[in-house]
Order: structure tokens, then sequence, then C-alpha cells
């Protein structure tokens, strides 16, 4: 059974350091560095962090109703088995180097540099702001529920699944690796680029230059926004599209299918000349 610490206050440095098996209710932690650092087994619920560094090395903690101020940056770093559930956080790079993190209704307010390096992450019904290069390196991502408004995001990341998202992301998945997302909108230039293994079905897809210089890119029942021009340079994929896409550029192998392309640009930059096969209704233009 957890010792029970209630309705206090604490601050300065490493007040509760490798302190094990606590609960915490109603406790605020002012200014100060490492609060809980070194513990395992702790619980802290209706908790407002004001202090750096507070959850470092920790293993089995578990955040309810917590507030994380923009005071708390770099909260949660090298650690194993977190879940935070009905929480706040406004502090920057929060999540950095953890195995086994569990989210569930919580607000990233100022996302940037947050979960980098993370493995092992479930994500359900999460809100992040101002989150530029969220995920970098994650591996093994399972998110249902999801907006984000920040770029860079996903870089680097492998073996993930997004469903039910809104990404407002510039340079959203560059250089991942087994990615799929399922009815999803992302909006944002130079989608997808260098990917290897994307796979987006029934999605929605905005953004200059998208999916170039993709290796075995696959798009089921998607469509694509006025802005898609340019897409699918040097990429090597089987695109299902439905309605229009602007224009495509220099495919290298594969098939698209889509209603109607505005521009088939195949020119002497092309690398596999006739190596992807292009299906469509109408074909407005081609140039070669």
């Amino acid at each position: 059974m957890k010792k029970v610490i209630s309705n206090a206050f604490f601050e300065g440095e490493r007040p509760l350091f490798a302190t094990n098996g606590i609960r915490l209710e109603n406790v605020k932690f002012y200014p100060g560095e490492s609060a809980i650092k070194e513990c395992h087994d702790v619980a802290a619920y209706k908790c407002e962090f004001m202090c750096k560094y507070p959850f470092w090395h920790n293993d089995n903690a578990v955040i309810e109703d917590c507030l994380f101020t923009v005071y708390s940056r770099a909260a949660i770093w090298y650690s194993k088995n977190i879940r935070m559930l009905n929480s706040r956080v406004e502090a920057p790079k929060m999540f950095r180097e953890i195995d086994h993190l569990y989210l569930e209704n919580v607000k990233l307010t100022n996302a940037g540099e947050t979960m980098w390096n993370c493995r092992g992450m479930k994500l359900r019904n999460v809100d992040a702001r101002c989150g530029d290069y969220i995920f970098m390196n994650g591996v093994d991502i399972d998110i249902d529920g999801f907006y984000l408004q920040g770029n860079y995001s996903f870089q680097d990341a492998k073996n993930v699944i997004v469903r039910n998202a809104k990404l407002d992301s510039k340079d959203a998945f560059w250089k991942t690796e087994n990615v799929t997302v399922y009815d999803s909108e992302i909006n944002g230039e130079y989608l997808g680029w260098h990917s290897k293994n994307l796979r987006l079905v029934n999605c929605r897809i905005s953004g200059t230059q998208p999916l170039c210089y993709c290796t075995n890119l696959i798009m089921e029942n998607c469509t694509m926004a006025e802005d898609c021009d340019l897409a699918f340079e040097y990429s090597t994929l089987e695109a299902v599209v439905n309605g229009s896409i602007v224009s495509v550029k220099n495919p290298t192998n594969g098939f698209i299918q889509a209603d109607r392309i505005g521009e088939v640009i195949i020119d002497e930059n092309c690398k596999n000349p006739g190596g992807c096969r292009i299906s469509v209704e109408k074909a407005e233009s081609v140039a070669s």
C-alpha cells in the first residue's frame, strides 16, 4: 500500500528523491529541480508542477488530473512505464527516452521537441499544439484520436499506426519506416519524403510536393487537395486516389490511379521512364 502525501507543497532540490511507493494528492511543487527523481511506483493525483525535471529516472508512474506548467520543462525523461491521464502539459520538451508511455485525454499546449527517442507509445485522445519535431526517432507508436499543430513531426520514426487524426504539420513523416495512417487528415507541404513503407488509407492530404522520394508508398482510397502539385517525384508507389491530382512528376515505379490528373510531367530527369503506370479517367495535359 502506498504512503499518501496530500495537500502539501515542496520546493528546492530533490525533495522526494528516491522516495518509492507513494501517492501524491493535491500536492504543489514550487520552483526547484528533480523533485521526484530516481523513484518507482509513484502515483500523482491533482498535482501541480512548477519545477524543472520532476520525473527523471522513474519506473511505474501514474499521473492523473495534473498540471505541468511552463516552468516544468523537460519534466519526464529516462523513465519506464509512464501513464498520464486527463492532464494538461504547458511545458516544452516533455517525454524523452521513455519506454512504454501511455497518454489518454491529455492536452499539450507547448509540445515542441516532445516524445523524442521514446519506445512503445500509446496515445488516445491527445491534443498537441506548437509541436515542432514531436515524435522524433520514436519506435512502436500507436495513436487513435489525435490533433497536432506542429511541423517536422515523426521524423525518423519507425513502426507507427495513426488513426482518426488531424495533422497540421509540414514535413511530416520524413524518413520514417513502416508507418500506416488511417482515416486522417494531413495538411502540410513536403509530406513523407524519403519514407519507406508509408501507407495512407482513407486519408485526405494537402500541401505542395507531397510524397517524393518514397519507397513502397501505398495509398488506398485517399483524396488530394488542390495544392498537392508535383506529387510523387522519384517515388515507388501503388496509389489509388479518389478525385483529382493537380500534377504528378517523374514517379519511378509502380502505379497511380486517379479520376483525373491535371498534368503528368515526365521530363529528361526521369530516372525510369515508363516504369510507373498511370491510369486516369481523363488526363487534361501531358508534358514530356
